[in-house]
């Protein structure tokens, strides 16, 4: 059974919602993505500029697959493998991903998550959840929920209460199809 505070998560999200949880590394800002009103929001309390993207995670790839174009076996092969640290992977965007999401770009940020809370939130909702560090543009990220608090007060929906993974930064993130490096961890 889930927790009192992770369901209250959950129905944040239905009910279309901006939360912070915790993830491998920093709190992250998140919502459905589908819910473009909510992905608008979380862009304004940011600062940032659409253009940029935003990332979506997952508790699996199946629950990305309608979100990206179909993989090669090559690119599904690395994108799958098994890493000992997180990777958020651009990966070719489907058609219908909204330039909220994608931002000036083809391609669609993604990760499978390996933080337990942020997995368990992803599966219970059964579909992936946007995730931007919780932070202004130029400010670092919160990384507890005293300063998610402190940058945001009282704008946020719900502020999920958990530890962080045991990463010291964000994730890296690689371009899949060439594999080159984006971003350093």
């Amino acid at each position: 059974m889930l927790d009192a505070a992770l369901q209250q998560a959950i129905h944040c999200v239905q009910q279309g919602g901006v939360l912070a949880y915790p993830t491998e590394a920093v709190y992250g800002l998140g919502c459905n993505p589908q819910q473009l009103a909510a992905v608008q929001r979380i862009l304004e309390l940011k600062q940032r500029p659409a253009h940029k993207g935003l990332i979506l995670i997952a508790a699996d790839w199946a629950q990305l697959s309608t979100w990206l174009q179909p993989l090669s076996a090559e690119v599904q092969a690395r994108v799958m493998a098994d890493y000992a640290y997180p990777i958020t992977w651009l990966l070719p965007a489907a058609t219908h991903v909204s330039p909220l999401i994608r931002g000036a770009h083809d391609s669609l940020a993604v990760r499978v998550t390996q933080h337990p809370t942020s997995r368990l939130l992803c599966q219970a909702l059964g579909y992936p959840l946007i995730s931007t560090s919780a932070n202004r543009s130029h400010d670092a990220p919160a990384r507890s929920a005293a300063e998610v608090r402190a940058y945001f007060a009282d704008t946020l929906d719900y502020i999920l209460d958990a530890p962080l993974g045991s990463a010291n930064q964000p994730s890296e993130i690689r371009d899949a199809l060439s594999n080159q490096l984006i971003r350093p961890a």
